[in-house]
């Protein structure tokens, strides 16, 4: 599913990954639903948006973030 609903082609939004049919990029979808936002608040922001496409981007995300790659988390100071 995540195959036919995310795409990246070097000649939108230079390669980033989208959902198909839009120049959404995955990364905003993941910004939004991170900063709180609802699915439904999302896709009245972004009308060509499905919610199928929502569930796309997080499943490309999950498939992405299981490589073997390190990610540095920054500490952040308490005050």
């Amino acid at each position: 599913m995540t195959g036919d609903l995310i795409k990246s082609d070097p000649k939108v939004l230079m390669g980033k990954p989208v959902i198909a049919g839009t120049r959404i990029p995955v990364e905003l979808v993941l910004e939004k639903l991170a900063a709180g936002e609802t699915v439904e608040q999302i896709m009245q922001a972004h009308p060509r948006l499905t919610e199928e496409g929502v569930r796309a981007a997080l499943a490309f995300a999950a498939k992405a973030i299981r490589a073997d790659v390190v990610y540095p988390v920054e500490e952040v100071a308490k005050s």
